[in-house]
């Protein structure tokens, strides 16, 4: 649910490999909670993850849409921890057929950004872009452009809510809602952080709560790690949108003001936070004029 994080989603599992005529190459079917032994009414088999140039848009599509429909149909009878090792099945298929979907279109993927009309403020997409917008359409993806002239395949935001919604455990319908939320917009591109940082502080308060909150959560490590890199990206910025001015010739820097406000309303408002702690240490550590590569080894643990 990052440029980093797009890191994002980002975001964070370990995938293993069985058999190619398999329904799926790089997950254990045997212990996959989505796909299971086919029957005679299902005589339809999805592709395999594994990316092959034999495979067309409408495969994929096909595929995607087979899937939604195996699992809406056994979350029903399902106990929301096993719905829980659906969702992460899920996420991995999802993930890996959209990755074949970029790789199979390219060259549509590279030119997407040119079809960006600036005086009109709109796309102008040949027929065959629009033809697979649509194609894509069908089972919850988007093109999303991601900085730096790239475009990229997206699942639309709020796709898995509408699909996990009440079925789930409480930690991941949680963690499900918020990263839909998150992936409204991009969080960063061009090495420069585009929410605002009031959001950005919000983000880390959320997800602060989220690890106090399911301390024992299977999604605690991701979550850890994704609030990691929120935090330094708070506390210190990114190339292109700083938390400070640099003095190139002393290798100081001064706080913005606007990240001062921000971090004393954190701290104003969550006192007792880890969060305003961090806040609070990356004020003390400016203002006694540190050099800019020991706040960072401070902050960080490594530059």
């Amino acid at each position: 649910m990052i440029k980093k994080i797009i890191a994002v989603c980002v975001l964070s599992a370990a995938v293993v490999s069985c058999k190619k005529e398999t329904a799926v190459s790089e997950i254990k079917l045997e212990n996959d909670s989505i796909a299971t032994t086919e029957t005679k009414e299902d005589q339809y088999k999805p592709i395999d993850t594994a990316c092959s140039p034999a495979h067309k848009t409408e495969d994929y599509i096909t595929s995607l849409q087979w899937y939604r429909t195996k699992i809406e149909k056994g979350m029903a009878g399902n106990s929301p921890e096993q719905n829980d090792k659906v969702y992460e099945d899920y996420l991995k298929i999802r993930g890996k057929y959209t990755e074949c979907l970029m790789n199979l279109h390219t060259d549509i993927l590279d030119k997407y950004v040119n079809y960006y009309n600036y005086d009109k403020d709109q796309y102008n997409l040949p027929d065959n872009v629009k033809k697979l917008a649509s194609e894509l359409k069908k089972e919850g993806l988007e093109f999303r452009e991601v900085g730096e002239g790239m475009t990229e395949i997206w699942t639309i935001p709020g796709y898995y809510s509408s699909l996990f919604k009440n079925k789930v455990t409480p930690d991941y319908e949680a963690y499900i809602l918020q990263t839909d939320k998150e992936s409204e917009s991009n969080y960063a591109a061009d090495a420069g952080l585009i929410i605002t940082w009031e959001q950005l502080g919000n983000r880390l308060m959320f997800w602060e709560n989220f690890m106090n909150k399911y301390p024992k959560s299977n999604l605690i490590k991701v979550v850890k790690q994704d609030y990691k890199i929120y935090l330094s990206d708070y506390l210190l910025g990114m190339d292109n949108t700083p938390t400070f001015e640099r003095d190139m010739d002393k290798g100081t820097g001064k706080l913005n003001d606007e990240n001062r406000a921000e971090f004393n309303r954190i701290i104003k408002k969550y006192p007792n936070s880890n969060t305003a702690k961090k806040a609070k240490e990356a004020i003390t550590l400016f203002d006694a004029q540190m050099p800019v590569d020991e706040i960072y080894e401070r902050i960080n643990g490594e530059r």
